[in-house]
Protein backbone atom coordinates (compact mmCIF):
# COMPACT_ATOMS: atom_id res chain seq x y z
CA UNK A 1 0.00 0.00 0.00
CA UNK A 2 1.57 3.25 -1.09
CA UNK A 3 1.44 6.40 0.98
CA UNK A 4 -0.76 9.27 -0.10
CA UNK A 5 1.01 11.44 -2.68
CA UNK A 6 1.46 15.10 -1.89
CA UNK A 7 -1.07 17.16 -3.85
CA UNK A 8 -3.43 14.20 -4.29
CA UNK A 9 -7.05 14.94 -3.38
CA UNK A 10 -7.66 13.83 0.18
CA UNK A 11 -9.96 10.78 0.38
CA UNK A 12 -10.38 10.72 -3.40
CA UNK A 13 -12.87 7.83 -3.35
CA UNK A 14 -15.14 9.79 -1.02
CA UNK A 15 -17.66 12.21 -2.47
CA UNK A 16 -17.81 15.81 -1.31
CA UNK A 17 -20.35 16.15 1.47
CA UNK A 18 -21.04 16.17 5.17
CA UNK A 19 -19.45 12.78 5.94
CA UNK A 20 -16.13 13.50 4.25
CA UNK A 21 -16.12 16.97 5.83
CA UNK A 22 -16.78 15.45 9.26
CA UNK A 23 -13.84 13.07 8.93
CA UNK A 24 -11.41 15.72 7.68
CA UNK A 25 -12.64 18.25 10.23
CA UNK A 26 -12.22 15.85 13.12
CA UNK A 27 -8.74 14.74 12.05
CA UNK A 28 -7.69 18.37 11.66
CA UNK A 29 -9.03 19.21 15.11
CA UNK A 30 -7.04 16.48 16.86
CA UNK A 31 -3.79 16.81 14.91
CA UNK A 32 -3.27 20.56 14.50
CA UNK A 33 -2.93 23.55 16.81
CA UNK A 34 -2.58 23.77 20.57
CA UNK A 35 -5.31 21.16 21.09
CA UNK A 36 -3.51 18.50 19.04
CA UNK A 37 -3.59 15.05 20.60
CA UNK A 38 -0.14 13.51 21.14
CA UNK A 39 0.80 11.11 18.35
CA UNK A 40 1.00 8.13 20.69
CA UNK A 41 -2.66 8.66 21.63
CA UNK A 42 -3.91 8.79 18.06
CA UNK A 43 -5.52 5.36 17.82
CA UNK A 44 -8.02 4.27 15.17
CA UNK A 45 -9.84 0.92 15.19
CA UNK A 46 -11.90 -0.65 12.42
CA UNK A 47 -14.07 -3.72 12.19
CA UNK A 48 -13.27 -5.97 9.22
CA UNK A 49 -16.24 -7.87 7.75
CA UNK A 50 -18.69 -5.40 6.22
CA UNK A 51 -16.45 -2.46 7.15
CA UNK A 52 -13.18 -3.01 5.30
CA UNK A 53 -14.38 -5.67 2.86
CA UNK A 54 -17.54 -7.50 1.90
CA UNK A 55 -19.34 -9.90 4.22
CA UNK A 56 -22.16 -11.02 1.92
CA UNK A 57 -23.32 -13.57 0.83
CA UNK A 58 -21.18 -14.96 3.66
CA UNK A 59 -18.16 -13.73 5.62
CA UNK A 60 -14.88 -14.68 3.95
CA UNK A 61 -13.80 -16.85 6.86
CA UNK A 62 -17.01 -18.84 6.57
CA UNK A 63 -16.19 -19.47 2.90
CA UNK A 64 -12.88 -21.00 4.04
CA UNK A 65 -14.52 -22.94 6.85
CA UNK A 66 -17.23 -24.38 4.60
CA UNK A 67 -14.52 -25.88 2.41
CA UNK A 68 -12.88 -27.47 5.45
CA UNK A 69 -16.21 -28.85 6.68
CA UNK A 70 -16.87 -30.39 3.29
CA UNK A 71 -13.54 -32.21 3.43
CA UNK A 72 -14.35 -33.46 6.95
CA UNK A 73 -17.80 -34.69 5.87
CA UNK A 74 -16.34 -36.53 2.89
CA UNK A 75 -13.99 -38.31 5.28
CA UNK A 76 -16.79 -39.04 7.78
CA UNK A 77 -20.17 -39.34 5.94
CA UNK A 78 -22.11 -39.31 9.22
CA UNK A 79 -21.29 -35.61 9.56
CA UNK A 80 -23.11 -34.82 6.32
CA UNK A 81 -26.47 -35.46 8.01
CA UNK A 82 -26.15 -32.58 10.48
CA UNK A 83 -25.51 -28.86 10.36
CA UNK A 84 -23.31 -27.08 9.56
CA UNK A 85 -21.66 -29.90 7.60
CA UNK A 86 -24.89 -30.61 5.71
CA UNK A 87 -24.93 -27.11 4.28
CA UNK A 88 -21.28 -27.40 3.29
CA UNK A 89 -21.89 -30.65 1.42
CA UNK A 90 -25.15 -29.64 -0.30
CA UNK A 91 -24.23 -26.02 -1.03
CA UNK A 92 -27.41 -24.87 0.71
CA UNK A 93 -26.12 -22.17 3.05
CA UNK A 94 -29.46 -20.89 4.35
CA UNK A 95 -28.93 -22.40 7.80
CA UNK A 96 -25.50 -20.80 8.04
CA UNK A 97 -26.80 -17.40 6.94
CA UNK A 98 -29.70 -17.60 9.38
CA UNK A 99 -27.35 -18.52 12.25
CA UNK A 100 -25.25 -15.42 11.61
CA UNK A 101 -28.30 -13.18 11.30
CA UNK A 102 -29.67 -14.61 14.56
CA UNK A 103 -26.40 -13.75 16.28
CA UNK A 104 -26.63 -10.11 15.22
CA UNK A 105 -30.18 -10.10 16.56
CA UNK A 106 -29.00 -11.39 19.95
CA UNK A 107 -29.79 -15.10 19.56
CA UNK A 108 -26.65 -17.24 19.77
CA UNK A 109 -28.35 -20.65 19.95
CA UNK A 110 -27.00 -21.75 16.57
CA UNK A 111 -23.74 -19.85 16.94
CA UNK A 112 -22.59 -22.36 19.55
CA UNK A 113 -23.05 -25.16 17.01
CA UNK A 114 -20.99 -23.19 14.51
CA UNK A 115 -18.22 -22.56 17.02
CA UNK A 116 -18.07 -26.23 17.96
CA UNK A 117 -17.62 -27.20 14.32
CA UNK A 118 -15.14 -24.36 13.82
CA UNK A 119 -12.74 -25.41 16.58
CA UNK A 120 -12.89 -28.97 15.24
CA UNK A 121 -11.07 -27.81 12.10
CA UNK A 122 -7.94 -26.57 13.84
CA UNK A 123 -7.72 -28.64 17.03
CA UNK A 124 -4.17 -29.94 17.31
CA UNK A 125 -2.92 -27.96 14.30
CA UNK A 126 0.15 -25.77 14.63
CA UNK A 127 -0.26 -22.03 14.15
CA UNK A 128 2.18 -22.12 11.22
CA UNK A 129 0.25 -24.89 9.43
CA UNK A 130 -2.99 -22.99 9.88
CA UNK A 131 -1.43 -19.79 8.53
CA UNK A 132 -0.19 -21.73 5.48
CA UNK A 133 -3.65 -23.22 4.87
CA UNK A 134 -5.32 -19.81 5.14
CA UNK A 135 -2.65 -18.25 2.91
CA UNK A 136 -3.34 -20.85 0.22
CA UNK A 137 -7.05 -20.06 0.43
CA UNK A 138 -6.38 -16.35 -0.13
CA UNK A 139 -4.23 -17.14 -3.16
CA UNK A 140 -6.92 -19.13 -4.96
CA UNK A 141 -10.41 -18.33 -3.59
CA UNK A 142 -12.75 -15.83 -5.22
CA UNK A 143 -15.68 -13.90 -3.80
CA UNK A 144 -18.79 -16.04 -4.18
CA UNK A 145 -20.96 -13.30 -5.69
CA UNK A 146 -18.46 -10.97 -7.35
CA UNK A 147 -16.26 -13.65 -8.88
CA UNK A 148 -13.14 -11.63 -8.17
CA UNK A 149 -10.21 -12.39 -5.84
CA UNK A 150 -10.81 -11.35 -2.25
CA UNK A 151 -7.97 -8.85 -2.58
CA UNK A 152 -10.25 -6.97 -4.99
CA UNK A 153 -13.30 -7.17 -2.71
CA UNK A 154 -11.93 -4.68 -0.19
CA UNK A 155 -13.48 -1.22 0.12
CA UNK A 156 -11.16 1.27 -1.54
CA UNK A 157 -12.55 4.28 0.40
CA UNK A 158 -11.80 2.60 3.73
CA UNK A 159 -8.24 1.72 2.72
CA UNK A 160 -7.81 5.36 1.70
CA UNK A 161 -9.13 6.42 5.08
CA UNK A 162 -6.57 4.26 6.87
CA UNK A 163 -3.73 5.75 4.80
CA UNK A 164 -5.05 9.25 5.47
CA UNK A 165 -5.11 8.61 9.21
CA UNK A 166 -1.60 7.14 9.19
CA UNK A 167 -0.37 10.20 7.32
CA UNK A 168 -1.67 12.24 10.28
CA UNK A 169 0.10 10.21 12.94
CA UNK A 170 -2.60 7.62 13.72
CA UNK A 171 -1.85 4.00 14.49
CA UNK A 172 -4.55 1.83 12.93
CA UNK A 173 -5.80 -1.47 14.31
CA UNK A 174 -8.31 -3.97 12.99
CA UNK A 175 -10.73 -5.07 15.71
CA UNK A 176 -13.05 -7.75 14.37
CA UNK A 177 -15.40 -10.50 15.40
CA UNK A 178 -13.55 -12.52 12.78
CA UNK A 179 -10.89 -14.92 13.95
CA UNK A 180 -7.56 -13.19 14.50
CA UNK A 181 -5.29 -15.77 12.88
CA UNK A 182 -7.51 -16.02 9.80
CA UNK A 183 -7.08 -12.30 9.17
CA UNK A 184 -3.38 -12.00 9.89
CA UNK A 185 -2.14 -13.71 6.67
CA UNK A 186 -3.83 -11.03 4.53
CA UNK A 187 -3.98 -7.76 6.44
CA UNK A 188 -0.53 -6.51 5.44
CA UNK A 189 -1.07 -7.17 1.73
CA UNK A 190 -4.71 -6.09 1.52
CA UNK A 191 -4.81 -3.18 3.98
CA UNK A 192 -1.21 -2.33 4.85
CA UNK A 193 -1.91 -3.31 8.48
CA UNK A 194 0.71 -5.55 10.15
CA UNK A 195 -0.44 -8.73 11.92
CA UNK A 196 0.48 -7.37 15.35
CA UNK A 197 -2.22 -4.72 14.85
CA UNK A 198 -4.98 -7.29 14.34
CA UNK A 199 -7.37 -7.91 17.24
CA UNK A 200 -10.05 -10.54 16.75
CA UNK A 201 -11.75 -13.60 18.11
CA UNK A 202 -9.23 -16.22 19.19
CA UNK A 203 -9.10 -19.98 19.27
CA UNK A 204 -7.48 -21.59 22.28
CA UNK A 205 -3.71 -22.05 22.12
CA UNK A 206 -1.27 -24.31 23.94
CA UNK A 207 2.47 -24.90 23.87
CA UNK A 208 3.55 -28.36 22.68
CA UNK A 209 6.97 -28.86 24.25
CA UNK A 210 7.66 -32.12 22.40
CA UNK A 211 7.30 -30.61 18.93
CA UNK A 212 8.28 -27.05 19.83
CA UNK A 213 5.02 -25.78 18.34
CA UNK A 214 2.16 -23.56 19.45
CA UNK A 215 -0.99 -25.53 18.66
CA UNK A 216 -4.71 -24.87 18.70
CA UNK A 217 -6.88 -26.48 21.34
CA UNK A 218 -10.44 -27.70 20.89
CA UNK A 219 -11.97 -24.53 22.28
CA UNK A 220 -12.61 -20.87 21.69
CA UNK A 221 -10.63 -18.47 23.86
CA UNK A 222 -12.96 -15.51 23.30
CA UNK A 223 -15.42 -14.12 20.76
CA UNK A 224 -14.50 -10.53 19.96
CA UNK A 225 -17.89 -8.98 19.32
CA UNK A 226 -20.31 -6.63 21.06
CA UNK A 227 -19.18 -5.60 24.57
CA UNK A 228 -16.06 -7.75 24.19
CA UNK A 229 -14.62 -5.34 21.63
CA UNK A 230 -13.87 -2.44 24.00
CA UNK A 231 -12.42 -4.94 26.47
CA UNK A 232 -10.10 -6.37 23.84
CA UNK A 233 -9.11 -2.91 22.64
CA UNK A 234 -8.05 -1.98 26.14
CA UNK A 235 -6.32 -5.27 26.88
CA UNK A 236 -4.38 -5.24 23.60
CA UNK A 237 -3.79 -1.53 23.00
CA UNK A 238 -4.19 0.08 26.42
CA UNK A 239 -5.76 3.24 24.99
CA UNK A 240 -9.24 4.48 24.15
CA UNK A 241 -9.50 4.94 20.36
CA UNK A 242 -9.99 8.40 18.88
CA UNK A 243 -11.67 6.97 15.80
CA UNK A 244 -13.69 3.77 15.43
CA UNK A 245 -15.44 2.36 12.39
CA UNK A 246 -17.92 -0.50 12.09
CA UNK A 247 -21.06 -1.60 10.30
CA UNK A 248 -23.17 -3.76 12.61
CA UNK A 249 -24.92 -4.00 15.96
CA UNK A 250 -21.91 -5.89 17.30
CA UNK A 251 -19.73 -2.84 16.63
CA UNK A 252 -21.88 -0.45 18.65
CA UNK A 253 -19.98 -0.83 21.96
CA UNK A 254 -16.69 -0.17 20.14
CA UNK A 255 -18.16 2.92 18.47
CA UNK A 256 -19.44 4.13 21.84
CA UNK A 257 -16.02 3.54 23.41
CA UNK A 258 -14.53 6.02 20.95
CA UNK A 259 -17.43 8.48 20.97
CA UNK A 260 -17.74 8.74 24.74
CA UNK A 261 -14.07 9.66 24.88
CA UNK A 262 -14.67 12.58 22.53
CA UNK A 263 -13.80 10.56 19.43
CA UNK A 264 -15.33 10.04 16.01
CA UNK A 265 -17.56 7.00 15.43
CA UNK A 266 -18.26 5.88 11.86
CA UNK A 267 -20.99 3.42 10.87
CA UNK A 268 -20.88 2.04 7.31
CA UNK A 269 -24.40 1.68 5.92
CA UNK A 270 -24.81 -0.69 2.97
CA UNK A 271 -27.57 1.20 1.19
CA UNK A 272 -26.29 1.23 -2.39
CA UNK A 273 -28.62 -0.44 -4.92
CA UNK A 274 -26.69 0.67 -8.02
CA UNK A 275 -24.97 -2.69 -8.54
CA UNK A 276 -21.53 -1.22 -7.90
CA UNK A 277 -20.91 -3.41 -4.87
CA UNK A 278 -22.86 -5.31 -2.23
CA UNK A 279 -26.60 -5.77 -2.39
CA UNK A 280 -28.13 -3.32 0.13
CA UNK A 281 -28.81 -4.72 3.59
CA UNK A 282 -29.69 -3.46 7.06
CA UNK A 283 -30.16 -6.77 8.82
CA UNK A 284 -27.73 -7.08 11.68
CA UNK A 285 -27.28 -3.30 11.83
CA UNK A 286 -30.78 -2.20 12.82
CA UNK A 287 -29.90 -1.24 16.39
CA UNK A 288 -26.78 0.66 15.39
CA UNK A 289 -28.56 2.54 12.61
CA UNK A 290 -31.46 3.43 14.91
CA UNK A 291 -29.09 4.71 17.60
CA UNK A 292 -26.75 6.62 15.29
CA UNK A 293 -28.49 9.99 15.25
CA UNK A 294 -29.13 10.21 19.00
CA UNK A 295 -25.63 9.02 19.90
CA UNK A 296 -23.72 11.24 17.51
CA UNK A 297 -22.49 8.42 15.29
CA UNK A 298 -21.62 9.47 11.74
CA UNK A 299 -23.32 7.18 9.22
CA UNK A 300 -21.26 6.49 6.10
CA UNK A 301 -23.69 5.92 3.24
CA UNK A 302 -22.14 3.64 0.63
CA UNK A 303 -24.56 5.07 -1.96
CA UNK A 304 -23.94 8.72 -1.13
CA UNK A 305 -20.45 8.95 0.35
CA UNK A 306 -18.35 6.60 -1.79
CA UNK A 307 -17.59 7.51 -5.40
CA UNK A 308 -16.24 4.01 -5.98
CA UNK A 309 -16.42 0.78 -3.98
CA UNK A 310 -13.58 -1.52 -4.94
CA UNK A 311 -10.00 -1.04 -6.08
CA UNK A 312 -9.12 -1.47 -9.73
CA UNK A 313 -8.50 -5.12 -10.71
CA UNK A 314 -4.90 -6.23 -10.62
CA UNK A 315 -3.65 -6.83 -14.16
Amino acid sequence: MSAMNEGERVLSSWTDGATRDAIIGFVTSVTEGQGAVPVEERIAVFDNDGTLWTEKPMPTQLHYIVGQWKVQAEADPSLAEKQPYKGAVTGDYRWLGAAIDKHYEGDDSDLQILIGALVGITAGMSVEDYAASVGEFYETAKHLALGRPYAEAIYAPMVELMRYLEAHGFTVYIVSGGERDFMRPMTQQYYGIPPEHVVGSALGLAWDADSGEVRYTAGLDFFDDGPEKPVRIWSRIGRRPLIAGGNSNGDLPMLEFARKGGGLALLVHHDDDSGRGDTPYDRGAEQALAAASDRGITVVSVARDWSRIFPDPVA
